[in-house]
């Protein structure tokens, strides 16, 4: 991202910081508000979006409608949100790769994630682990990397499609180092688990949530965790940055809350409010997000902004190192 823009996403943070400023917009919502989800139903994006959905409906008495806009990388469903009305009726739930990773993977996009999304929450955050087959020798990044080399193209990993966090990763790891490990795409994050689980490949970058029970049950091994610190309940495994490899860390998987760009300071202030509020309740916490292995996050518009800021450079790092590209 260029200064220009960075400046422009600083800026818009400020403007929607401002508690005082919702005094000034009115009853909302007025009528139906409609949330995007750019991904198919039944993943995590749409469940969270259903769940959260839900809620919304009943602390502000109007209909809150989920809608499945899927196809394009996310294009399409975050193009009907850019170009919506800018009033807060139409909202977008996605996750990183339609605001962070999307810009890098594409030429050109249909719409502009900076000054055409306004955020209003980093919801969740889902930590990434990369995981084994038990089979592989290695136990840690340093001797995958010399397992790689040693034997190259013995090795092979799961992804979900260029530009996904595991093919970021591994990708990036063969430029950086010289281990060639074969990428094998598969539809979805899901069926990679399952394919290094079942012995068809032996690696994948996953979230921590999607693998914890095969770990806990010896059916995947845990080799580093993509985040700044070591998990609570998995101290044993180290951070990529403690193997040396800070510079192509994926990081977080995470699901964030957006209206078009150019709504009202005070609408966006509102919406943050109200989700923030269902997201501190314990129920919904412990039902729908611990209990999915969903990090709670629920940042104000400023936070969520500067976060973007970050990710987005390191985003960019990483599709520059891995060459990877939009399919």
């Amino acid at each position: 991202m260029n200064p220009t823009r960075r400046a422009a996403l600083a800026s818009l943070a400020l403007g929607l910081s401002s508690p005082g400023l919702w005094a000034q917009g009115g009853s909302y919502p007025a009528r139906t508000v409609k949330i995007v989800v750019p991904y198919a139903p039944g993943g995590g994006v749409d469940l969270l979006a259903r769940m959260l959905g839900e809620r919304l409906q009943r602390k502000w008495g109007q209909a809150v409608v989920v809608e499945n806009k899927t196809g394009a990388s996310t294009l399409i469903g975050a193009t009907a949100v850019a170009k919506a009305v800018p009033d807060g009726l139409t909202l977008l739930l996605t996750s990183e790769a339609t605001i962070t990773s999307n810009p890098f993977l594409f030429d050109k996009l249909p719409y502009d994630p900076v000054n055409e999304l306004a955020p209003i929450s980093q919801l969740v955050s889902l930590p990434q682990m990369v995981v084994a087959h038990p089979s592989v020798a290695a136990r840690n990044m340093a001797e995958l990397i010399a397992l790689a080399k040693a034997r190259p193209q013995a090795l092979s990993y799961a992804s979900y499609g260029s530009g996904s966090l595991p093919h970021l990763l591994f990708e990036s790891l063969k430029a950086k180092t010289g281990a060639h490990i074969v990428q094998v795409p598969y539809k979805g994050i899901s069926p990679a688990v399952t394919a290094v689980h079942s012995g068809e490949v032996q690696l994948t970058l996953a979230g921590v949530s999607g693998a914890r029970s095969l770990l806990q049950a010896g059916k995947l091994k845990a080799l580093a965790v993509g985040r700044a610190t070591r998990l609570a309940d998995l101290p044993e495994v180290p951070t990529l940055r403690e193997a040396g490899l800070a510079e192509i860390d994926p990081r977080e998987s995470w699901f964030g809350l957006f209206a078009t760009g150019g709504t009202p300071a005070a609408t966006v202030h509102k919406i943050q409010q109200d989700v923030a509020e269902i997201g501190a309740d314990p129920a919904f916490r412990d039902s729908v997000l611990l209990s999915r292995g969903f990090e709670p996050v629920f940042s104000t518009p400023d936070a969520f902004a500067r976060f973007i800021d970050g990710d987005m450079r390191q985003k960019a790092q990483l599709i520059r190192i891995s060459g990877a590209k939009a399919e």
